[in-house]
């Protein structure tokens, strides 16, 4: 598989994960009495600090499993 290509299907990867989190976050707090500044305020910052842990553990495991081929 192409390097640009691992690289795309990672990005896609990660950033999938990260917008289920940030949803799941919006979903959870629509129970509680929060503003919805307060719930897009939330869910922009999971999905930041996802895209943060995730980019770089989600990078090298799929380079790591196409490029062993």
């Amino acid at each position: 598989m192409n390097i640009h290509r691992v690289g795309l299907l990672s990005a896609l990867i990660y950033t999938g994960i990260a917008l289920t989190m940030s949803g799941v976050f919006l979903a959870v707090t629509l129970q509680g009495e929060y503003s919805w500044v307060t719930r897009i305020g939330g869910a922009s910052w999971v999905f930041l600090l996802s895209m943060i842990v995730l980019m770089p553990l989600v990078s090298s495991f799929v380079k790591r499993r196409y490029t062993a081929r």
